[in-house]
């Protein structure tokens, strides 16, 4: 790796792409290749190919995903698990025809069982079943993990998966219907204030716990994958420490200023009751976590207030 060594970051323009290639511009690496999905329909095996053909980048991440939440992922499963596939593979075995020896797959805590033992270890991986709300998005995150340890064993190239915890950051998406639990909380909580600080009802029993992570902080785990070359095929990233979505709350509701009630809706689904990564892995080849949880919303918000004109929304 040097400072001019071309790398193709996929989905560039997303949270995590976007945290990625400014992470990697602040170290001074200069050679970044990114596309549009109006340039580059990931989707398109030929079109892929052809990509990498012309451009020969040394190094992909792959950065590029169909996301949503619980509703996005129950009201359209099978684009949440044909998109991934068809984008994942085609980045994938791409690369690897193309002769790419390093390739940084990012996936999400989602591939791991509903009820496995806590904190989510890389070897609870196809141990039981998935959260049968985003099974879909989850069942095409995990065929990538196994193919770049599938080119990692037989091949001997260094594709390596990264597992994020849920992340959260500048360019999030804060559209309610599509949107994670955090960025819309978030926008929630931000409207009630403007709205004569209206009561805010918020979905489940607010019982579950979830650990969250600031994305500059994930893309400096994948920068220090990329500087590296890991011993194993699969890492979590995260912080390694969950709150309940009741503290989560209570946490957006003091930094955006919401002076009204907090509604729980215990009619509507509360998704997995716990997911906490182990991160000791990470940790033990060198990277962890920096920013602290309430610095990173603080920002998040700050970035939500100067952005709300233009705050990105996804229609499905």
């Amino acid at each position: 790796m040097t400072k001019y060594t071309k790398i193709y970051i996929a989905g560039h323009r997303g949270m995590v792409g976007s945290a990625v290639w400014r992470a990697l511009e602040q170290k001074g690496y200069s050679n970044l290749l990114g596309k549009t999905s109006e340039q580059l329909d990931l989707r398109n095996q030929q079109a892929v190919n052809d990509f990498y053909n012309h451009e020969q980048p040394e190094v992909v991440i792959d950065a590029a995903a169909k996301v949503g939440g619980i509703l996005a992922n129950n009201n359209f499963p099978y684009q949440f698990l044909m998109e991934n596939l068809q984008i994942q593979n085609n980045l994938i075995d791409g690369a690897h025809t193309a002769g790419i020896d390093k390739f940084i797959f990012l996936g999400s805590s989602c591939i791991y069982p509903k009820f496995a033992q806590q904190p989510l270890k890389e070897e609870y991986l196809l141990t039981d079943s998935l959260e049968p709300t985003n099974e879909w998005y989850s069942i095409a995150k995990i065929t990538g993990v196994k193919a770049c340890q599938a080119i990692r064993k037989q091949f001997n190239k260094d594709y390596v998966s990264l597992m994020p915890t849920n992340l959260f950051g500048y360019f999030d998406n804060f559209d309610l219907e599509t949107s994670h639990v955090l960025p819309a909380m978030l926008r929630k909580f931000h409207e009630a204030k403007q709205n004569d600080n209206a009561d805010v009802v918020l979905w489940g029993s607010g019982k579950p716990m979830r650990e969250f992570l600031f994305v500059d902080d994930m893309a400096e785990a994948v920068v220090y994958a990329l500087e590296n070359e890991l011993p194993e095929y699969l890492y979590n990233v995260g912080s390694g420490k969950d709150i309940t979505i009741k503290e989560l709350a209570k946490t957006i509701q003091k930094v955006t200023g919401h002076q009204g009630e907090i509604i729980w809706d215990s009619s509507k689904p509360d998704g997995t009751p716990r997911k906490l990564m182990d991160v000791s892995k990470m940790k033990n080849v060198g990277w962890e976590y920096s920013t602290a949880f309430k610095e990173g919303i603080e920002k998040t918000y700050a970035w939500f207030l100067e952005n709300i004109e233009d705050i990105k929304e996804v229609r499905l």
